[in-house]
């Protein structure tokens, strides 16, 4: 354990409310006759949420309250209330301590519009996907109904829209850098990343009625100051300039410690562009609990998208909780002041959070209605959170950091025999296994002390870290128990395999593959060229080629037709027309068929956003001159060409590929030779069956040279379809962390010679049909 956890007071250890009399709620309640059956005459907390009230684990809502009421608080919930007036957000009354805002699982904007700015009609955490129910940046609106509801009342932010805009950040939507949302929404206090500590010691502490105002020094918080803290000594980061020579409190805000004393060798940048010698572990780099850095000010960054990149790259380097500094960064004549980051929950606390009493199904005012994030999420465990990898337009690692927090088998088991008993219509199928990953379970640093101190923003980019734990022992053995619980069939996993980590354990693949693969698994390559896949952090084509190999080696072995559904990104920020077209060539050669694929997303706080902002590369050092130029595609054109090349089948975006290919200099890649990506003009009339050469437009693609000659073959119609049973691969949709809210994707076999299903025959939807 590390010596800042000896610090910290565990989160189920905390002297209970008096309130815990009340002992826990079938349901949180939502309304005063809720309240009165339990007794009770006030909240003590109200969360506010623009999600249904699920009271499950995979649900914030249902975690920060069940986690609440388990410290003695009352806590009732306002989920998705009319928000057009302050009446929805009074009909719990006061609360006694503080109303608690999130706009629930995904970011409200993100939730409620498309890549391309487009409206959705839906939304999976509404009852019946029903869309509109959420107002667009709900958390500001939801803040200032509860100011006027109570005023004086304390508001706490949280939830992931909250998190990821804890600074000034670049928003994507009004293309313009925002405030902090602390500022706009007026609130007392932000809680960012999994909030379970701040949370816990907010509460406790306005229990006590210590003043909110007071609490300026809590790990994982943002506060709104007039001026810095007197006892800490500021670090000024507010300008690009060359750092001068590293003291023992460097002012140089790009210093990193991936050279440690415990290997050279591990390192993802050149120590000669950082201009900083390597400290040793055993020297202090800076005292990060008397030490601030500040960033440049709001109002400059909203003026210069070079400096809103140096100051991206400067927040990203301060994110490790053992080693990591508070920010500062003016707003005004404000001060937003943001602390260090919270540490990670040890095991026996993830255990306690993931133990608590939920109910497992949606609150009973929905009635039949169905929630459909509910519906695919009711049969999943989370067995970890966190992520190491570091993907450049992944917001995951921004807010619920790269240490990863991992549950107790003996807890996950006990989930799974929950589910088994409390779950309606379950049929012994768990839907996943995982988290943000599915195979960093119990993965990490094998080195404390460099773990304590280490910088780096991927420990798997451009390669796996030396002293990282591949070992899948872990996660093999919890696989092999929860299928050997009774009342359980099957166990599938459906979150994300990180296939360059997977390769490193064969055990784990053949694992996988023999017993947990539906018929397909989902990875993602995301590119197939060197120029996006870096400024993406992820690993080349060879590494997937790897894993594909292993796949199908184990699938033969365990006589299985299985599939791999790879994801591609289209339009990120170093992406050229010719790359997607790359891309585009390495689908038809590999026969897939993206149904819907997915934009880039300009998320807030993400590194890819800064570059989709910046038009610069804010993984090396940022500079005025001389600095590394990022092309963007963010024309509504480009993006859709860009788009179009993923889905260069379809006949719709032939005409824009086929000018596209004329401008670029490939008209050769137009006609009906197997090598072109897209056919001549004239196809472009023709009905998806006469393109396919199936039905009676194709009857003579299965006649022999004898039949053709039989008197009456000219008037022969039907015939056998051809390809009629290949599916097609689903890409992911529009949104960040997913096609739906949670990243689940359309499924579909792959189009693929690699692996078809018996029966299936080549396509031949390219080729020139032939005229009588």
């Amino acid at each position: 354990m590390h010596n800042l956890q000896k610090e910290v007071t565990p989160i189920n250890q905390y002297p209970k409310y008096w309130a815990e009399c009340f002992g826990s709620a079938p349901f949180l309640p939502t309304n005063c006759k809720e309240m009165e059956a339990l007794g009770w005459d006030s909240c003590d907390i109200i969360i506010v949420t623009g999600d249904a009230y699920v009271d499950h684990p995979s649900f914030g809502m249902a975690i920060i309250g069940r986690l609440l009421e388990a410290q003695g608080f009352r806590v009732g919930v306002i989920a998705q209330p009319e928000w057009q007036n302050k009446d929805a957000f009074m009909k719990l009354g006061k609360p006694n301590l503080f109303f608690g805002i999130t706009a629930g699982n995904m970011d409200s904007m993100i939730n409620r519009y498309t890549a391309d700015r487009k409206l959705r009609h839906d939304d999976a955490y509404t009852p019946n996907n029903e869309g509109g129910k959420r107002p667009d940046r709900a958390v500001l609106v939801y803040s200032q109904r509860c100011r006027e509801a109570y005023k004086g009342t304390p508001i706490v932010l949280g939830g992931i829209e909250a998190s990821l805009r804890r600074v000034a950040h670049y928003d994507y939507w009004s293309d313009k850098v925002r405030r902090s949302v602390l500022f706009d929404a007026k609130a007392d206090i932000l809680l960012f990343g999994n909030a379970e500590r701040a949370l816990v010691e907010v509460a406790h502490r306005l229990a006590n009625e210590e003043p909110i105002s007071e609490m300026t020094n809590i790990r994982g918080t943002a506060v709104n100051l007039p001026a810095a803290p007197e006892r800490f000594k500021i670090i000024d980061s507010s300008r690009i300039e060359k750092p001068s020579k590293a003291t023992f409190v460097p002012i140089n805000p790009y210093a990193t410690e991936e050279q440690c004393e415990t290997s050279k060798k591990a390192t993802s940048f050149d120590p000669k562009e950082e201009e900083a010698k390597p400290i040793t572990v055993g020297a202090s780099r800076h005292d990060a609990e008397t030490t601030a850095v500040r960033l440049p000010p709001f109002e400059k960054l909203n003026n210069d998208r070079i400096l809103y990149a140096h100051a991206s790259r400067v927040m990203h380097l301060e994110t490790n909780p053992y080693s990591g500094r508070a920010l500062i960064q003016r707003h005004g004549d404000r001060e937003l002041w943001v602390n260090q980051a919270p540490i990670p929950l040890t095991t026996e606390e993830m255990d306690f959070v993931f133990g608590l009493p939920y109910a497992r199904v949606p609150h009973p005012m929905y009635g039949k209605a169905k929630i459909p994030a509910y519906d695919m999420i009711k049969t999943s465990v989370n067995i970890m959170r966190g992520c190491f990898g570091g993907c450049s337009f992944c917001s995951i690692t921004e807010h619920e950091g790269r240490i990863i927090q991992n549950r107790s088998q003996e807890s996950i088991i006990e989930e799974l025999e929950e589910i088994r008993d409390k779950v309606p219509g379950f049929t012994g199928t768990i839907s996943d296994l995982g988290g943000p990953t599915a195979n960093m379970y119990r993965l990490g640093c094998s080195v404390p002390k460099a773990e304590a101190t280490c910088r780096r923003p991927s420990c798997v980019f451009p390669g796996i870290c030396s002293k990282l734990n591949t070992d899948h022992k872990h996660t093999i053995d919890l696989y092999r128990a929860a299928r050997n619980v009774p009342g359980i069939k099957k166990v599938m996993i459906a979150s994300g395999v990180r296939y360059d980590l997977a390769i490193e354990s064969p055990e784990y693949v053949r694992e996988l593959v023999t017993h947990h693969v539906g018929g397909y698994l989902k990875i993602a390559p995301e590119h197939t060229e060197k120029g996006p896949l870096d400024l993406m952090m992820k690993p080349g084509m060879g590494t997937y080629d790897r894993f594909k190999e292993m796949f199908e080696k184990y699938s033969q072995e365990a006589g299985k037709k299985q599939y791999l559904i790879p994801y591609f990104i289209s339009a990120h920020p170093g992406t050229e027309d010719e790359d997607m077209l790359n891309l585009a060539l390495w689908l038809k050669r590999n026969n897939f068929e993206c149904d819907q694929v997915q934009n880039f997303y300009p998320s807030p706080m993400c590194n890819a956003t800064s570059m989709y902002y910046s038009e610069t590369n804010p993984l090396k050092r940022v500079k005025y001159k001389k600095r590394e130029d990022v092309p963007v595609a963010k024309g509504e054109r480009q993006r859709r060409l860009h788009k179009a090349l993923l889905r260069y089948h379809d006949p719709d975006n032939w005409p824009m590929i086929r000018e596209a290919l004329i401008n670029m200099g490939k008209k050769h890649l137009i006609g009906d030779k197997p090598n072109c990506l897209v056919p001549e003009a004239d196809l472009d009339t023709q009905t998806p069956a006469q393109r396919r050469k199936s039905g009676r437009h194709g009857a003579n693609r299965f006649a022999t040279k004898h039949t053709k000659n039989q008197p009456g073959f000219e008037k022969m119609s039907g015939g056998k379809r051809s390809g009629g049973n290949k599916p097609k691969n689903g890409n992911r949709n529009g949104s960040t962390n997913s096609s739906n809210s949670n990243g689940t994707p359309n499924r579909g076999k792959p189009k693929s010679s690699q692996g078809k299903p018996a029966g299936s025959k080549p396509t031949q939807g390219n080729r020139k049909p032939k005229r009588r």
